[in-house]
């Protein structure tokens, strides 16, 4: 077999189904948006939740150089687990630096915004002083996907609290693998911490916080241990309260949410 060009293979992952029709015109759009938030010296940051991880003795896909291999559960049962954390990356695409909030609840989209005020008030403003707007970039789909209504409810609430002009373009259907986080900042952290059971949250915040490339990349890390509703509905009176101007080009994927004024 082998004399003939046969070899044992695997299924590849290719076929993504047919393209959207907008889908080059949004990566053009994006591209563009961020250069001008980046000339004009404001944040640029992508985000995204990476898959959930059992916390505990379980397997961790990966090989590390040790003297014995690691012992775990033979089994991945979610009961034996301390928990099942959900880390959020927020990777700032001008300063190649990222931030991960790992949650311990839900993986809801108030828990998505909750992660991006706490990486703004904690490190975003001392980093970008005086600025007042921020651009994020983010996948079609999730907790901050761009037909959740309560993504867009709380980065009301957000850029209301502090008087920020936020702008958001998501990645067409199919195209997540585009997003910077996702081999900028959860690439790095997945090779630190290969063939590492993740047997305590600090274990997974110490790895997380050890992640270094060599093009300079430095990772933060913090843990919310807030509880989080799932199944939240939001009204269409709701709706109309939210300050939002939709963008010209693929208005369903760029807006702006601006601060509401006060009486």
């Amino acid at each position: 077999m082998r004399g003939l060009g046969f070899s044992p293979r695997v299924n590849v992952k290719r076929f993504t189904g047919p393209p959207h029709p907008d889908r080059d015109k949004q990566f053009q759009y994006l591209r563009r948006q961020r250069r001008r938030f980046q000339k004009a010296g404001c944040p640029t940051v992508s985000v995204d939740a990476k898959k959930k991880e059992l916390v505990g003795d379980f397997r961790n896909a990966g090989r590390k150089w040790s003297r014995r291999a690691e012992e775990v559960n033979a089994h991945d049962f979610p009961q034996d687990a301390e928990c099942r954390a959900a880390p959020y990356g927020i990777y700032d695409t001008v300063r190649n630096a990222g931030h991960v909030c790992v949650g311990v609840s839900a993986e809801t989209a108030e828990f998505a915004v909750d992660a991006l005020r706490q990486w703004w008030r904690a490190r975003g403003k001392r980093e970008y002083p005086g600025s007042k707007k921020i651009f994020i970039e983010a996948d079609a789909g999730g907790s901050n996907g761009y037909r959740r209504r309560l993504w867009k409810r709380e980065l009301q609430r957000w850029a209301d609290a502090d008087g920020l002009e936020i702008t958001v373009s998501h990645y067409p259907t199919g195209a997540s693998k585009w997003n910077p986080v996702e081999h900028r900042l959860f690439g790095p952290i997945s090779i630190n911490w290969a063939g590492q059971p993740l047997r305590s949250l600090g274990v997974m915040l110490g790895f997380i916080r050890g992640t270094r490339t060599r093009t300079g990349l430095r990772v933060t890390a913090r843990l919310n241990n807030r509880s989080y509703a799932t199944k939240i509905r939001v009204t269409n009176d709701e709706m109309s309260q939210i300050n939002i101007h939709s963008h010209q080009t693929c208005p369903q994927w760029n807006y702006t949410i601006k601060p509401k004024l006060r009486r």
